[in-house]
């Protein structure tokens, strides 16, 4: 973490050249508002965003001659993106002084190098934090003198205290050549001895205010640790390593693709959600906690990122964007030369490109048309090795509208399909390091043809997905075989109408759960063990109990069969019961509720005539009554007697 302290020469700073500034103080500070914590060691998720930008400019003061410095924006507390801009596009216009553009360096004391490094300024932003490092960055377009013994010493107490200090120079075309490098060289040897100092010179363009920018980003955002790799190989790479050590940079950095609305609290500003971003139900200040009423609400405000918040006007109106009806417009706008395209550019899902076969093209020779000049055009840029960039208002990663423009690139392939990817935009192209500076190719040549034969030995093939799964598959069903192990949970019922044709079927396995079954509706009841010594009287209650609930209490349908199997009825537990016991009355119910009304015993007991010519149910070839009956001789498939067969409950003996 950096706070970064810009110290503009408004002097040296030519009107267009402040301009051009001045938008990429702005695009910094833009970046930074929707800027979240990347790496494994972010943790807590404040409300706000830590305010990390100061600026000061140096100019001439028209009323007393002198040249002075002036704070234009102070780091406090949460930064705030409205005061930055106020900040920035306030900065005077018209201290540029026309008789410096020909110097090549100003004194060293008009820099006021020792006004910003000092406890009224630099030192005292930040507070106590330790862990915010601090950077000052000098932009002028002339160099500074010879430092002084006083500008040494004040460089000097900044290099204890962890600051650094880097000297930008924007270079001026009308200077001469031969004398600009003279004087860079002399400024360099003065600051080389001062390791918290750096030069940097460059052309005012907008490529490289652009890299300025994401430089100066990556400085302000809260990075952890790099994350680090190895590259392992089977073989030595080169004597006896086998390894090569290596960090893992992002090359892309997504922005936003829209402005939220939000409700924000008068009191401090903050959206009233919480952790999650989803609107909390009731209306209380997020630092407070206290209960919020209608004035104390700013309901047309933007929450820019998930730190930054915009409070708006009340005519301005915001209209939140909807998912991407088809057809998606991509709009071609160039073509480009795919040797010399980046990798590190092409970012997002890739999608295979066919030619439409829908309802649009009604006409088969318009198909056909359009199928032959997609393949045309597949087939030219092939042979080109050229692809389209293309626009959209859509989002393929989140197949939403944005008002802000995506890129794409179709690529051709030689099988008459293409692929369309995503293409990274300026804001969120992260600058890539140039390591090859630091080495010497002359000392590392032998290391290169070493590298170069191990490299041989490994072996070439073209890539082929089928052998190189990542093993899903494989680990689920370890998985899977190591849940079974757990056993089976009871089946959760469905809180579902009983159907009107349908009946109740109570059996009793060997096992003890009870099962009621309704056609779709099934569940388990665990009946608990029976314990010999609570009694016999107990265990009759109990189970007369549950007869009585599930037969007597029941209104039958008698137009429902019931489909009951063999296998259910043998599974039916019958407790032997004492002949010598008389029935109670609630027994005598039960039997009572289970007799077969006379009307009906002529038609249970007829037989059940199937037909070769009618496809018969293998389910109603089974059905059988709840209690089975005894047949008789003249029964076939389906027959039962006229008496059913009566429940016998045994009382328990007690053991002696």
């Amino acid at each position: 973490m950096v706070m970064l302290c810009f110290l503009l020469d408004l002097r040296t700073l030519s009107p267009p050249l402040l301009r051009d500034l001045k938008q990429s103080l702005l695009q910094l500070a833009n970046f930074y508002a929707i800027s979240s914590p990347r790496g494994h060691k972010s943790t807590a998720k404040s409300k706000s965003l830590l305010d990390k930008i100061g600026l000061c400019y140096v100019f001439r003061n028209r009323i007393s001659c002198s040249t002075d410095m002036k704070v234009a924006y102070r780091p406090s507390g949460s930064f705030s993106l409205r005061d930055f801009h106020h900040a920035v596009n306030n900065l005077p216009t018209d201290a540029f002084l026309p008789e410096l553009n020909n110097n090549i360096t100003i004194s060293c004391s008009d820099a006021h190098l020792e006004a910003v490094l000092s406890d009224k300024v630099l030192y005292s932003w930040g507070g106590d934090n330790e862990d915010v490092g601090r950077k000052v960055i000098v932009i002028s377009s002339c160099l500074v003198e010879n430092l002084d013994s006083l500008a040494k010493k004040t460089l000097m107490d900044a290099a204890d205290k962890c600051v650094s200090v880097d000297f930008v120079l924007m270079e001026q075309m009308s200077n001469g050549v031969g004398a600009f490098s003279e004087s860079i060289n002399n400024f360099v040897k003065n600051i080389c001895d001062l390791e918290n100092c750096s030069f940097r010179n460059h052309l005012p363009d907008a490529k490289v205010l652009c890299t300025l920018v994401k430089q100066w980003l990556n400085d302000l955002r809260d990075e952890a640790e790099e994350l680090q790799g190895r590259l392992k190989f089977k073989r030595n790479i080169l004597g006896s390593l086998n390894q090569i050590c290596c960090n893992l940079i992002p090359s892309f950095n997504p922005i936003i693709d829209e402005f939220e609305p939000c409700q924000v609290c008068r009191c401090h500003g903050y959206p009233l959600d919480d952790e999650h971003g989803k609107k909390m139900m009731k209306s209380t200040c997020p630092v407070t906690g206290n209960e919020l009423g209608t004035l104390d609400l700013v309901a047309n405000s933007l929450k820019v990122g998930n730190q930054t918040v915009l409070l708006m006007p009340s005519f301005h109106y915001y209209e939140k964007l909807q998912n991407v009806t088809a057809p998606v417009d991509f709009n071609v706008i160039e073509r480009t030369n795919l040797g010399s395209l980046s990798e590190g550019l092409i970012v997002g899902t890739p999608f295979v490109v066919v030619p439409s076969t829908s309802n649009e093209l009604d006409d088969t020779d318009q198909t056909e048309l359009n199928n032959q000049v997609f393949q045309g055009l597949c087939s030219a840029l092939h042979s080109l090795d050229q692809g389209l960039v293309c626009s959209s208002r859509c989002n393929t990663e989140t197949m939403r509208e944005t008002p802000f423009q995506c890129y794409y690139i179709l690529l051709p392939t030689n099988n008459g399909v293409m692929l369309l990817r995503r293409l990274a935009g300026s804001e969120e192209v992260i600058p890539i390091a140039d390591v090859s500076r630091s080495l010497d190719f002359t000392e590392a040549k032998d290391i290169r043809e070493s590298v170069k034969a191990s490299l041989l030995e490994i072996e070439v093939k073209d890539y082929n997905p089928i052998p190189h799964e990542r093993g899903f598959h494989q680990k689920l069903t370890v998985l899977v075989k190591e849940s079974l192990h757990f056993g089976s949970l009871p089946t959760k019922s469905e809180e579902l109408p009983p159907e009107p044709t349908s009946t109740q079927v109570i059996t009793l396995n060997e096992s003890g759960p009870l099962k009621q079954s309704t056609g779709i509706l099934a569940f388990k009841e665990e009946i608990p063990q029976l314990d010999l010594k609570s009694g016999q009287d107990k265990i009759t209650a109990r189970i007369t109990e549950e007869w009585e609930q599930l037969v007597v209490n029941e209104i039958p349908n008698i137009k429902s069969p019931t489909c009951v199997s063999t296998q259910k009825l043998d599974n039916l537990v019958i407790l032997p019961l004492e002949s010598n016991k008389l029935l109670d009355e609630k027994t005598s119910r039960i039997l009572e509720r289970l007799e077969i009304p006379r009307k009906l015993k002529a038609k249970v007991a007829s037989p059940v005539i199937t037909s070769s010519s009618t496809p018969v149910d293998a389910c109603m070839l089974t059905k059988k009554p709840l209690i089975p009956f005894q047949p008789t001789q003249n029964s076939v498939i389906g027959s039962v007697a006229s008496q059913p067969m009566k429940p016998n409950f045994q009382r328990l003996k007690r053991k002696k």
